[in-house]
């Protein structure tokens, strides 16, 4: 992989991973146009995600650090934990947080090789990029959402979460746009979608460090461009999207989802 497909991989995972048009199903059509195999770029891939971790980490540093404060004080005084789930808001987003790693959990687990399988379809990327279109449009349906984060809200949008493992299932859009139905208000709905990647994109990088031991490093320089793009263009992509969504535009990205999506069934073959 030369610096410029770096870059340019860089700059499509940092926008898509946040930007509610799906960064697996742009991964996956872009390898396709740049004639790169899907399984050439298990060490890029695990970079480039650390530096999306990052670029969350950069926007949300402080909610970040009260979250970590309250789990390890949790963990510390758990007898603690039923007498201030009432009234603290931190251990309770902790909680939903926690709660929605269940269903994404166990389906992974059930269905990780069709799931694998799928990366390797520039097609199907593209169909289900209709489908997160079709996802985003429909949150036209739901007029001034004002409602908060419960249990039940977060074991759905784990659900969501879930579905958008399939490439062209945007995980932001699926997320937010689930939370949204929910009646969940706009700016909590996309801040708990950014902070769930957190532990779910750490528990990927977990499991792939293996497999990066294993191919070895090589080059740096791709590696390190393609990190650092894909770190500036996620903090753009975050604050853009919060945007969106208090404005209640997020039906905007539809549109060009559908654009995408239907020349890559047209042109992809």
């Amino acid at each position: 992989m030369g610096w410029w497909e770096a870059a340019l991989l860089g700059l499509i995972q940092g926008l898509t991973e946040f930007l509610p048009v799906s960064s697996s199903g742009h991964l996956v059509i872009g390898r396709h146009v740049l004639g790169l195999a899907a399984d050439d770029d298990v060490v890029f891939e695990v970079f480039v995600h650390f530096g999306t971790v990052m670029s969350i980490v950069a926007v949300y540093r402080r909610e970040v650090g009260r979250l970590i404060a309250t789990a390890l004080g949790a963990l510390a005084a758990p007898r603690q934990i039923a007498p201030r789930w009432r009234t603290d808001e931190d251990l309770r987003l902790v909680g939903f947080i926690l709660l929605t790693l269940v269903p994404t959990g166990i389906g992974y687990v059930l269905f990780r090789d069709p799931i694998e399988a799928a990366f390797a379809d520039p097609r199907l990327a593209s169909g289900m990029l209709i489908v997160t279109g079709l996802l985003l449009l429909l949150t036209m349906l739901r007029r001034n959402p004002g409602g908060e984060l419960n249990a039940w809200c977060s074991l759905v949008v784990g659900i969501a979460q879930t579905f958008a493992m399939i490439p062209g299932i945007s995980r932001s859009g699926a997320t937010i746009c689930t939370a949204l139905y929910l009646d969940v208000k706009p700016e909590k709905a996309a801040n708990f979608s950014f902070l769930m990647l957190l532990p779910v994109v750490l528990g990927a990088t977990v499991l792939k460090t293996a497999e990066v031991v294993e191919a070895g490093i090589g080059d740096l320089l791709p590696l390190a461009i393609g990190t650092l793009v894909a770190f500036v263009s996620g903090v753009v992509a975050i604050r853009l999207v919060l945007d969106f969504v208090r404005k209640g535009r997020l039906s905007v990205f539809a549109w060009y989802c559908f654009a995408v999506g239907g020349l890559g069934l047209l042109l992809i073959r």
